[in-house]
């Protein structure tokens, strides 16, 4: 694990690291906050929020962005951000278009060629990326998770598939239902084959029937988002959570749209939620 960058923010530190990963046969680069309590000279062990951004971002838009560093800092959490896909791979289509291929892993395992091989971002983000933060740095094995867009849906469907590995979910402006829409179609069409059943397991709203933990879900929603309509459908998912009890907490916010300037007005109500569910 090489380290990149460090900087000093409300007395913790941000820093940017660099590693081999098993699971996409390449080099990944990643972000981590640890707030003061972490460091020092009587560090102690924090729980963590992973964040997984949405297309096109790398490892930097959030932490640069967000402004979750001061609340964090706080309530003595460290966050952990992933790049969102393989790079550099050289792969045929990869760097095409800004949804699908670089920057737009989805957070699934691909099953078809040339994309199998690499694109296996849920296993990177459930497993391998924990286990070497654990085991590298000042942290506990207490995890949350959310995410914006593509990455609220993957932050979704990684707490639906994993009961008891995350104390919490929330996630900003969710690709919900991802198998009735564009971006969705698209991708998995192209990293899982044409066969729709093999993306039902990647679809948050479809897995709220089956889920085996009902952990309360935690999402925020711009009523001018320009993709709301076209690409997102959170009634979806608040339907099918209202069908099968699932707990969700659907809050629309009237005037905000799908940027940084939503995120940052309302992390701190995210950060609260997963550090009530940690135990902060």
């Amino acid at each position: 694990m090489e380290l990149l960058s460090t900087n000093v923010s409300f007395e913790g530190e941000h820093r940017r690291y660099r590693h081999t990963s098993a699971t996409l046969e390449c080099n990944m680069e990643f972000a981590v906050y640890l707030p003061p309590a972490a460091m020092g000279l009587n560090p102690k062990k924090v729980p963590v929020l992973y964040w997984l951004s949405g297309l096109t971002c790398t490892d930097q838009n959030f932490m640069q962005k967000a402004g979750a560093q001061k609340r964090a800092a706080k309530l003595g959490m460290a966050i952990v951000c992933p790049d969102t896909s393989p790079r550099g791979l050289n792969l045929p289509g990869e760097d095409d278009s800004y949804d699908f291929g670089s920057g737009a892993g989805f957070y699934i395992n691909a099953t078809q060629q040339p994309w199998a091989p690499h694109y296996r971002m849920y296993d990177y983000v459930v497993k391998e990326l924990p286990q070497l933060i654990e085991s590298e740095l000042p942290v506990t094995d207490n995890r949350a998770i959310s995410g914006h867009s593509m990455g609220g849906h993957g932050a979704l469907v990684c707490a639906l598939k994993n009961p008891g590995r995350y104390a919490s979910v929330s996630a900003f402006a969710p690709i919900a239902n991802p198998t009735e829409c564009p971006w969705g179609r698209k991708a998995f069409t192209g990293y899982l084959g044409d066969n729709t059943r093999n993306w039902e397991e990647w679809d948050a709203t479809l897995l709220i029937p089956t889920a085996r933990e009902r952990l309360p879900l935690l999402v925020d929603q711009g009523t001018a988002d320009e993709f709301l309509d076209s690409q997102l459908n959170p009634d979806a998912l608040a339907d099918a959570c209202e069908k099968f009890h699932h707990h969700i907490n659907l809050r629309m916010h009237r005037g905000y749209d799908h940027s940084y300037f939503f995120i940052a007005s309302f992390i701190d109500d995210h950060l609260d939620h997963h550090a009530d569910a940690l135990g902060l």
